[in-house]
């Protein structure tokens, strides 16, 4: 007996499924092809979050430089986003890093790892390239401690410190400064060893640094150095404040040398508002006095200065220092008022 034939599985609608897979397979290549010819945005949402506004960029707005040191570094990333060998991470508005007091903005290259960052004991060792100062780090690894050795008063010194103190470890950064147009220099941190915070310190500790701090400002002053004693000075000032009040005498004394470090650096105004805070503990300080009495002359606050000059003489009237400086404001205040009236005769003849 003959059997009808049977077809096999699936036989019987072969053909229609295969020219519908066919079909949809030619429409979605055609569909890849338009979405791979339509123009793409470039790649900027991640670094529109740079114009943002937040504390840091707040603060750097009021520096000079600071607008220039953002556009250039915002020029910068948008070249290493279209480069995936240079920059192995899109860049974020978090890797911008601005400085407080603005003397530079960081950008991170590479990510490090943790969260903890140096602290006052830590050791580093670090990799610096690119530093336009006529002395720089020295060349290759090198091993730095926070808070602690010579290197701090070199130029590049405080700028390192400051740096690292906003890195974590394993993490590569580039340093725009104000006024460099050459090359971004470039920071790396390797490791470091655990330090300890400023207010982990007990007040002993706290004293015996700023003894330090004060001697080496004393020796750096005398030796003609008077930008690398003022930083000394202000590190040791720095550490005492963190004392209740009214803290230590120190504080007087620091803030005095402090303001002489400031009239020779052609800092009128700061030298003027150190001694500001040595009068407030001590009124008739006469190194105080006489400092602000030329701070406000360089100011051209002559009533000020005059009145300062005069508490001298008052205490001390054989100050030589002070009759000599009286006697410039008084010929400065003269020749500011013949050049007043002189003024008002063309104005008014």
């Amino acid at each position: 007996m003959e059997t009808p034939p049977v077809n096999t599985i699936g036989e019987k609608d072969t053909s229609q499924p295969q020219q519908e897979w066919e079909k949809n397979l030619r429409e979605n290549l055609d569909s890849v092809i338009q979405i791979r010819q339509q123009p793409r945005d470039p790649p900027t949402e991640t670094l529109e979050l740079e114009v943002s506004p937040d504390p840091a960029s707040q603060i750097l707005e009021h520096t000079q430089g600071a607008e220039k040191l953002v556009a250039e570094l915002e020029g910068d990333s948008h070249k290493s986003h279209g480069s995936t060998s240079q920059m192995p991470e899109t860049l974020q508005a978090s890797d911008l890093w601005y400085c407080p007091d603005g003397s530079f903005v960081k950008k991170i290259v590479i990510r490090g790892h943790g969260l903890d960052k140096p602290k006052l004991g830590s050791c580093c060792r670090v990799l610096a390239l690119g530093f336009p100062f006529g002395s720089g780090p020295p060349e290759g690894w090198t091993e730095l401690t926070m808070g602690v050795g010579p290197w701090r008063e070199e130029t590049w010194g405080e700028l390192i410190e400051k740096c690292l103190e906003s890195m974590c470890q394993g993490e590569e950064a580039e340093l725009q400064l104000p006024g460099h147009s050459g090359p971004p220099v470039r920071l790396t941190l390797a490791s470091f060893t655990q330090g300890r915070d400023s207010w982990e310190l007990e007040t002993s500790e706290k004293e015996a640094l700023a003894r330090e701090e004060r001697a080496r400002g004393t020796e750096l002053f005398r030796a003609g150095n008077p930008e690398g004693a003022a930083r000394c000075y202000g590190r040791a000032l720095r550490l005492l404040l963190t004392l209740p009040p009214p803290g230590p005498p120190e504080r007087t004394v620091l803030h005095a040398n402090l303001a002489a470090c400031q009239l020779l650096l052609g800092q009128p105004q700061l030298a003027a508002q150190s001694c500001d805070r040595v009068l407030e503990r001590e009124p008739g300080h006469l190194k105080a006095l006489y400092r602000r009495g030329v701070a406000q002359a360089a100011l051209g606050n002559l009533e000020k200065a005059t009145a300062d000059l005069k508490k001298v003489l008052a205490i001390d009237p054989k100050n030589r220092a002070a009759q000599e400086e009286l006697g410039k404001v008084v010929i400065q205040g003269k020749n500011q008022d013949a050049g007043l009236a002189q003024g008002l005769r063309k104005m008014f003849g």
